[in-house]
């Protein structure tokens, strides 16, 4: 028994699979950015001595300049020496001057992450003690942003519309519509893609050193930076783009050159040669975008790269294929009308273009957004519900699309209708101009001005072109069908315009996998410095009851946290003076966990000086700190305080 599945069905399975496909496609094009995970000294802490360098430690590895990580002192005076430095695996240093005064000190940083996006930010620390300072050290600085951060933005949306243009349209003439190539309108739409991406990876070119550094217009025309440009990862993809446009331009000449001009079993045999040398030139194009940018880092990127370059053909083939045909239904001629078989086959390579989409979507999303939860809790998983409710109003508009389809297949009426209003229409312009003609005759016969005649002949060239736009616009009008399937389209191509846009923002919005691994790498760092400038101070008063049996004992812990800490007491008579005994023990109980007494027994180091190292806290809690000192050989006491560690 043949099973056979209705449109209805199609319909709502293809409505399905482009929801999830997309609802994951986004995270697709996004951009793994680097995070900042930890630096040395830490944010916000306070050190004894001055350090001779600054590191600081990235998710993934970053590119730098000689002003990427800047040290300056109170007065907002640069006090680092040398560029930066990769000292290990993703870590970043550089050197600072010696015999630095104490106060607070602003660490700036701005680095280029591996995906092509500039990431920045600032911290402080002190030496010393903290003080004022006239630098501002905002948490997130406006890196990629401004004026320069704009343009740059408009000319990524302007690439990524050019190559869909370009690439669809071409798709649809060869795949689709192969009489498409002699018609003006796909022509130029083709060419307007091209010339769309060709300029817009200029103009990125030119923007990108500005873009990565200072986000001055000033520097858009500084060729030191060009040269810079050129020297990286994405100067190279931009570069390599060029060069494939310059194959993309002989393609489009052959394509509405001498392939136009072959007869249509001519056509067949250039056909596959054309299919085969436009798919390697679009491929390497979409592979300019893969190279440099978020599928080259992060989780496996050679499986990532080949991947989005699927990703980006399959957008091109829908979004592009829809906008070739919204031209041909609108701007074909009355003698070369796209027809039913063109629609029908482009509806079958929108399918098949979600299918793709679904399948390198859901990789993607697995590799980028990390967790359900990064929907809600990031800015990024923000914008891609806005972009699943865009393109979930997308698909419904193409389902509407696809059952007009349907009743031009199943329409046998179509063409009679069509032929029945041509013949009406051809029969009304041959008797207009006719008509106009002999009028024009005669009183071009009682007039010999030859400015006359001109100014005639260019009012019937007027009268003759409204008649051909009013018989086309009546051919197009008279099949319902394919009236209702032009509106539809029309919708269809104004909503993925804004699809587009919001996948250009999500392309430079910060994922939410990174967001969390960058809110949890922050919250430890911070961690990290509290519990750094923590140290803990007891003083606690004790009395042995003999001779010199009073005083006061001093216990400092540093950095008071779980895991090993230096111990450092300090014994001092009532006057504060220090002084020696023979003996001093330290105990920690938990009593709460029931953990305990751990015996401590430190080093003396000085008079009325006792230190011990690397004690281990095994866990955070209020902890009894129990410190037994010795005065003679039968004179002792154990006083005791508590306190929270860690």
């Amino acid at each position: 028994m043949k099973t056979t599945i209705t449109p209805r069905v199609r319909t709502l399975v293809l409505l399905f699979l482009a929801v999830v496909g997309m609802l994951f496609a986004g995270a697709g094009t996004a951009s793994a950015h680097a995070a900042l995970t930890g630096s040395d000294p830490s944010s916000g802490v306070v050190v004894n001595k001055a350090p001779t360098q600054v590191s600081l430690t990235f998710s993934e590895k970053v590119a730098t300049n000689n002003d990427s990580l800047r040290v300056l002192d109170p007065k907002g005076k640069r006090v680092d020496v040398g560029k930066p430095s990769n000292i290990s695996g993703t870590t970043y240093a550089t050197q600072i001057r010696s015999g630095l005064p104490t106060g607070t000190y602003t660490v700036a940083w701005q680095v280029v992450s591996a995906d092509s996006h500039p990431v920045g930010g600032a911290f402080t620390f002190s030496i010393g003690s903290p003080s004022k300072t006239v630098v501002s050290a905002s948490a997130e600085q406006d890196v990629g942003g401004g004026l320069v951060g704009g343009l740059y933005g408009f000319g990524r949306y302007m690439s990524y519309a050019g190559f869909i243009v370009m690439v669809g349209g071409a798709a649809f003439v060869l795949a689709c519509w192969q009489r498409g190539a002699g018609v003006r309108a796909l022509q130029r739409l083709v060419v307007s893609g091209w010339v769309s991406l060709t300029a817009a990876t200029l103009w990125l070119l030119l923007l990108r050193g500005s873009y990565t550094t200072s986000g001055k217009v000033g520097d858009i025309f500084d060729l030191n930076l060009l040269g810079q440009v050129l020297q990286t990862k994405t100067g190279a993809s931009l570069v390599s783009r060029l060069l494939l446009l310059a194959a993309a331009a002989l393609f489009i000449a052959v394509l509405f050159g001498a392939y136009d001009k072959r007869e249509d079993e001519e056509k067949r045999d250039l056909t596959f040669g054309l299919a085969i040398g436009g798919g390697v030139v679009a491929a390497g194009l979409a592979a300019s975008w893969a190279l440099s940018e978020h599928a080259s880092t992060g989780l496996q990127p050679g499986i990532a790269m080949p991947v989005d370059v699927v990703h980006l053909l399959a957008v091109a083939a829908w979004l592009g294929g829809l906008t070739a045909l919204l031209a041909s239904l609108y701007r074909a001629p009355a003698d070369n009308p796209v027809g039913r078989a063109a629609v029908q086959r482009f509806s079958r390579l929108a399918f098949g273009s979600v299918v793709a989409l679904v399948a390198t979507g859901i990789y993607q999303s697995w590799r980028q957004l990390g967790s359900w939860s990064a929907f809600t809790d990031t800015g990024y998983g923000q914008l891609l519900l806005v972009k699943i409710g865009l393109v979930a109003l997308l698909v419904g508009i193409a389902s509407i699309s696809r059952r007009w389809t349907g009743r031009l297949a199943d329409s046998d009426t179509n063409t009679a209708t069509a032929e029945t209003v041509a013949e009406e229409t051809a029969a009304a312009e041959v008797s207009e101009p006719k008509k106009e003609h002999v009028t024009a005759s005669a009183k071009a016969g009682g007039s010999s001005s030859s400015s006359g005649d001109s100014k005639r002949a260019a009012q019937l060239a007027r009268q003759q072109a409204a008649v051909d736009n009013t018989r086309q616009k009546r051919l197009r009008d008279a099949d319902p069908n394919l009236f209702g399937l032009r509106r539809s389209v029309l919708a269809e191509a104004a909503v993925a315009v804004v699809v587009l846009a919001v996948t250009t923002a999500l392309t430079t919005t910060e994922p939410g996998r990174t967001q969390e691994d960058a809110k949890a790498a922050k919250a430890s760092s911070a961690s990290s410095s509290s519990s750094s400038s923590g140290a803990l101070t007891l003083d606690m008063s004790f009395d042995t009851g003999g001779t010199d049996g009073k005083g006061v004992i001093r216990v400092d812990i540093d950095p008071a946290r779980v895991g090993g800490n230096e111990m450092h007491i300090y014994v001092q008579r009532p006057n504060g003076r220090a002084f020696d005994v023979p003996e001093v023990k330290v105990a920690f109980t938990l009593a709460a966990k029931k953990i305990g007494p751990l015996p401590v027994t430190p080093d003396r180091i000085t008079t009325g000086h006792w230190a011990a190292n690397g004690i281990q806290i095994p866990m955070a809690g209020d902890w009894k700190i129990s410190v037994t000192v010795r005065t003679s050989d039968i004179d002792q006491t154990t006083v005791d305080k508590n306190a929270q560690i860690g």
